[in-house]
């Protein structure tokens, strides 16, 4: 259970940043180094997937650190979550709406951030308990659909992620996106692979001066 206080201030978080990156590689032992070289570079919303090996370990890892806010994706039911949040996950993610997850977090004040495609499903999360929603993948529709759904439902907070590049991001938050997830964009697997942290780094500040540009 966390506090009114503890789940504004991802939302907080979350309205001031508006990028997220969202780390998902299958290279052993990178998954800190590689997050680290994101928030170098300016990032300071995370999102380890539970797919990343050592994922619970680098939650753990960053979750101590206060220049950065730390959450946990793939998500698929509530005991993914107990985990999440036992490692020190500050916010959830799921790939797909999962009702039983929204809801749970919903009532013990987690912001669990669940993945939807059309606007029944992003409406329904936020009916749910989900402040924000993650419109998955990202690309479908591109900001003209963000567009049209956020005109018609202002009350969600539609975070489009996976397909999101460096130059549509500024598009997809004029469109009225809340945030927005960067995953390859943010993660160049040759470069993880190679241990090119400087290369994530370059990357990434050039992500975060395109969200600034909206």
């Amino acid at each position: 259970m966390r506090t009114d206080a503890e789940f504004n201030e991802v939302l907080d978080q979350f309205a001031k940043h508006k990028a997220c990156a969202v780390l998902r590689t299958g290279v052993e032992g990178a998954a800190y180094n590689a997050m680290d070289a994101a928030v170098q570079g300016g990032f300071k919303l995370v999102e380890f997937t539970l797919t990343t090996p050592g994922c619970l370990d680098a939650v753990s890892r960053f979750a101590s650190r206060t220049d950065v806010l730390t959450g946990c994706g793939t998500i698929l039911n509530i005991d993914d979550a107990k985990r999440a949040l036992d490692a020190g996950s500050k916010f959830i993610v799921a790939p797909i709406l999962i009702p039983e997850v929204v809801e749970w977090c919903a009532a013990n004040k987690i912001v669990c951030i669940p993945g939807c495609q059309t606007p029944s499903e992003l409406y329904r999360a936020y009916s749910l308990g989900a402040p924000v929603q993650k419109l998955f993948p990202g690309v479908a529709g591109g900001p003209n659909w963000v567009r049209a759904v956020a005109s018609a439902l202002p009350m969600l907070r539609i975070n489009p992620t996976s397909g999101v590049e460096i130059d549509t991001a500024a598009d997809y938050l004029r469109a009225g996106a809340a945030s927005l997830g960067f995953v390859a964009p943010a993660f160049d697997q040759n470069a993880i692979k190679a241990g090119d942290w400087d290369a994530i780094s370059k990357r990434a500040t050039e992500i975060i001066a395109a969200v600034k540009a909206a």
